[in-house]
């Protein structure tokens, strides 16, 4: 991930540190399931400690991984958009300990506050597009004859 997209970067101070005033810790042990693909999306975490794998559901085999998040990055961004379910899974590659928010208490201050809720749209939105970049990278690496090579 990039830093463009991590909270500590992502963010204007004066929306982290309102955006952090809904936070809860919470920690998960190697091998927890955060949530699962297809399944209702109502919160995210941001990694303090830890890593976590996304992963994508394959009928018969287990789940292929496709991007790790570590400190300061957003785990989850399918409650940002409706129908506000899972696009992929997540596990915990090692004991995680995160920030977690309730995804209605975010959308309800990004309805109430027009700029607070673009800052987290867009920062949202760059997540999206750099997993989305990272995706391809690795179908590139996985499927293509000569792998993903430069994309410049």
């Amino acid at each position: 991930m990039t830093s463009a997209t991590t909270i500590t970067t992502a963010l204007e101070p004066v929306h982290r540190e309102r955006l952090m005033r809904l936070a809860r810790e919470i920690s998960f042990d190697a091998g927890a399931r955060l949530f699962e693909e297809g399944h209702r999306a109502d919160r995210f975490w941001i990694v303090r400690t830890g890593t976590v794998a996304l992963d994508l559901h394959v009928p018969g085999r287990r789940p292929a991984v496709v991007e790790t998040l570590g400190h300061g990055e957003l785990v989850g961004w399918s409650w940002h958009f409706p129908p506000h379910v899972w696009h992929l899974g997540a596990e915990a590659m090692s004991p995680v300990r995160a920030w977690e928010f309730d995804a209605e208490e975010v959308l309800a201050m990004c309805a109430a506050d027009a700029e607070f809720g673009r800052a987290i749209a867009v920062w949202v939105g760059r997540v999206v597009a750099q997993r989305l970049h990272s995706s391809r990278v690795r179908l590139l690496d996985l499927y293509a004859p000569y792998g993903s090579g430069s994309l410049a």
